[in-house]
């Protein structure tokens, strides 16, 4: 057998000591034909994370293959995250699958069906599964991640349901679809799976197992959804700004969707719409998106007007008449 990884797994930690040990055996245990490796990325974590790591390092060498930081990356959101894991992972890998710390894969021949679906089928430039997800805060399953359905998978559905339509952790894609040339338009986007499933839909097709075959853990501390309940309109504005270029630089680049990534525009804007946080963090925030909440249609400024009436019957009948005759046209 080639000693020639035919998947690079990228796997990013910090602070996952208590579930990183289920995430980790979910590699080892896979069964496949093919040497597979696992990038592991500890961000500086402040607990046992690096110890559990090096413990798998030693024990699994072929595939683990550790990165220790001595500098956290993932609060400079420069690139430099990406970078590291770039640089680590084999050249000569051709496929590239992804899972965090905090989640988990649960099925063994999860890469060798992907692995097989992708090299029988050249059009297809990624493939996922369905993935269960639980709540630490609750200790149960709480939902199952769509797509509600498998099979292949429209452009336009990747577009307007978001970056959590496709769990990440469930991510089989073509290593050929990122490098080496990705625009930098998704390189500085602060979310990085949202753009790479995209991209993935404009240069193939994307194709779902009807196998649950993962499991996205949330509400836990340092996980993501964690982190978005913390609020700083600054630092909102910002990372939706990257997300906002990011989808203008898709619709230039692809202006068959162009409707598709405009909508999504205008829904990311309304979607974090700071109306909890006071007057001045909503007029800061309609101030840094002018230019793109002018082209918006009525239907969005209708929209915008019933988020911001302060009477709360007013709203609830406004928007009643929004989701009945408008919401549907305008995700």
């Amino acid at each position: 057998m080639s000693q020639i990884p035919l998947v690079s797994i990228r796997c990013l930690v910090y602070n996952h000591e208590p579930y990183l040990r289920q995430c980790l055996d979910g590699f080892v245990m896979q069964k496949t034909n093919f040497p597979f490796e696992a990038i592991v990325h500890d961000d500086v974590s402040t607990d046992g994370s690096a110890a559990i790591i090096r413990e798998y390092a030693e024990k699994y060498p072929d595939i683990i293959k550790p990165i220790y930081e001595t500098e956290n990356q993932y609060s400079k959101h420069d690139g430099s995250l990406a970078r590291a894991l770039d640089a680590a992972m084999h050249p000569g890998s051709k496929y590239v699958a992804s899972c965090e710390g905090d989640d988990y894969w649960t099925d063994p021949e999860k890469l060798q069906l992907q692995v097989d679906f992708l090299e029988s089928h050249p059009d297809y430039s990624m493939c996922c599964n369905l993935t269960k997800v639980y709540d630490e805060g609750l200790n149960s399953f709480v939902d199952v991640v769509p797509p509600d359905r498998s099979g292949r998978l429209k452009p336009d559905e990747i577009i307007n349901r978001g970056g959590l339509f496709l769990s990440t952790c469930s991510l089989l894609y073509r290593k050929q679809v990122k490098w080496p040339d990705y625009p930098d338009y998704c390189r500085k986007c602060h979310v990085g799976d949202y753009p790479l499933q995209i991209m993935c839909a404009m240069k193939g097709a994307v194709y779902c197992f009807d196998r649950q075959m993962s499991v996205y853990r949330i509400n836990h501390p340092g996980s993501w959804s964690n982190r978005q309940q913390s609020f700083d309109v600054d630092r909102l504005i910002k990372t939706r700004r990257s997300e906002v270029n990011m989808l203008k630089g898709f619709a230039n680049d692809y202006p068959k969707y162009r409707r598709h990534f405009y909508n999504r525009i205008a829904f990311y804007i309304n979607m974090c719409l700071p109306i909890d946080q006071g007057k001045e963090a909503v007029r800061k925030y309609l101030k840094a998106f002018k230019k793109e909440i002018i082209r918006f249609n009525w239907r969005w400024h209708l929209h915008l007007l019933v988020l911001l009436i302060d009477n709360k019957y007013v709203t609830r009948v406004f928007k009643k008449i929004w989701r009945r005759y408008f919401y549907y046209q305008f995700t």
